[in-house]
């Protein structure tokens, strides 16, 4: 256990001691909250919000609140439609303007399995984008696929790491690529903690946005109440 924590902070302090070298040299923060809440044997729904700081308590710049539907269809595979709705400050692009709002629709299959003793999932997504005002493309599709592992320290403790590359295939391709790792606190049976580090490096841009994530994740099992 011991090693896994020494490790965890040895990949924090050099992401983060990178980050005096990049073109972004501003410590920005990502507050994230999404619950599961399963209904049935097939059917869970999530709901949750994320807001994005420029800087970690000023500056927003984005805020998403999504909420989607899952199909389980056994214990490692399920698909999911989801809908989202962004208010999304242009300064994040360094651009000035009003907002741009956007609506969203998901589609994605996630899929979990184990390499050796190591739990592994895979997320598959492509989304539809709408924005508003329109701009010279209105409409965007993305694909996305993430990989990620999540290691049990102890009953309290874990540690998340994920890679996740976006791609926008459209006249202006672009695309970029999100790396998290993030020390997890099992506050209950039911509710997580997860506080990490995110790299979002946009390829077109040359540029590294470091980022300070504080999630809290909830699962519900309505199953029991019915039983």
């Amino acid at each position: 256990m011991k090693l896994y924590i020494t490790t965890f902070f040895f990949i924090l302090t050099i992401s983060l001691s990178y980050s005096q070298s990049s073109p972004e040299d501003k410590l920005g923060a990502w507050y994230t909250y999404f619950g599961n809440h399963r209904i049935s044997n097939k059917l869970s729904i999530v709901a949750g919000g994320q807001i994005w700081a420029y800087e970690p308590a000023t500056n927003l710049n984005l805020f998403l609140a999504k909420l989607g539907v899952n199909y389980h269809i056994n214990d490692k595979l399920k698909v999911e439609l989801g809908y989202s709705f962004l208010d999304i400050d242009k300064s994040i692009q360094h651009r000035e303007g009003s907002h741009v709002f956007e609506n969203r629709i998901s589609g994605q299959i996630a899929y979990k399995h184990k390499l050796s003793r190591l739990p592994i999932d895979h997320r598959l997504r492509i989304e539809h984008r709408i924005f508003n005002p329109t701009e010279e493309n209105p409409t965007k599709h993305r694909l996305r696929y993430r990989l990620g592992t999540k290691i049990k320290l102890n009953k309290l403790l874990f540690v998340r790491i994920n890679n996740e590359l976006l791609s926008t295939i459209e006249d202006d391709f672009s695309s970029a690529n999100r790396f998290y790792t993030a020390l997890g606190i099992n506050l209950s049976k039911s509710c997580n903690l997860q506080l990490g580090y995110l790299n979002r490096y946009l390829f077109e841009k040359d540029i590294n946005l470091h980022r300070l994530q504080v999630s809290l994740f909830i699962k519900t099992d309505h199953r029991k109440s019915k039983s």
